[in-house]
């Protein structure tokens, strides 16, 4: 893992296209703010993982006989 300190309005850029900038500090939490494409998907990590885990229940409860059905009304 790299570790940067950062103080109020500077940036770390990742690739040619993310840059994160920290817009405030206040206490114990700090507001943050990234410029990245559209098309690329930024969540809080607790929300990524909630997404994770629906995807992997709701494909465990998928049968071949339900994809069959699902792909002939296609």
């Amino acid at each position: 893992m790299l570790v940067l300190t950062r103080k109020k309005n500077q940036s770390i850029t990742i690739g040619d296209d993310i840059e994160i900038t920290i817009l405030a500090v206040d206490g114990e939490q700090v507001k943050i703010g990234i410029a990245a494409p559209r098309e690329l998907e930024i969540h809080r990590k607790e929300v990524y993982l909630a997404i994770q885990e629906e995807n992997s229940q709701a494909a465990a409860n998928v049968s071949v006989a339900g994809l069959q059905d699902y792909l002939k009304g296609l």
